[in-house]
């Protein structure tokens, strides 16, 4: 586990942050291209549907409305240095801001370890 100091000298046990950031589906390439600007360039994408407080919307299809409540989304999800994480999360939101209800939300865990797979090289070095 790695462990690094702070500003009282006291060891943290977290030196890595996972973010995962729910957007809109054409936010995709703006935030890749943010993200790309500030030096992070992995990430994983997966395609999602979901809903948070707009609960949907209704739609009108051969004259019969219906609810539309689990809307495309795109999750992206990516381990950053607890030194990039401010800049990151920055560059997520002005680039998948639009203004409008939906435009997502950002969620930021501690990450323990990491380890990458072909290298055996771990902690920041694997990221």
């Amino acid at each position: 586990m790695l462990k690094t100091a702070d500003a009282s000298g006291a060891a943290a046990l977290h030196a890595m942050k996972k973010i995962e950031a729910i957007i809109k589906p054409f936010k995709l390439d703006d935030v890749k291209e943010a993200l790309h600007e500030i030096g992070l360039q992995g990430m994983t994408v997966i395609d999602a549907r979901g809903f948070g407080r707009q609960k949907g919307h209704t739609e009108l299809y051969r004259g019969a409305e219906y609810v539309v409540d689990f809307l495309p989304k795109v999750k992206v999800e990516l381990v950053v240095a607890d030194r990039q994480l401010d800049a990151a999360i920055e560059a997520i939101r002005k680039a998948a801001h639009s203004g409008r209800i939906g435009d997502g939300k950002i969620f930021v865990y501690n990450v323990e370890d990491a380890v990458r797979i072909r290298t055996g090289e771990s902690g920041e070095d694997a990221i």
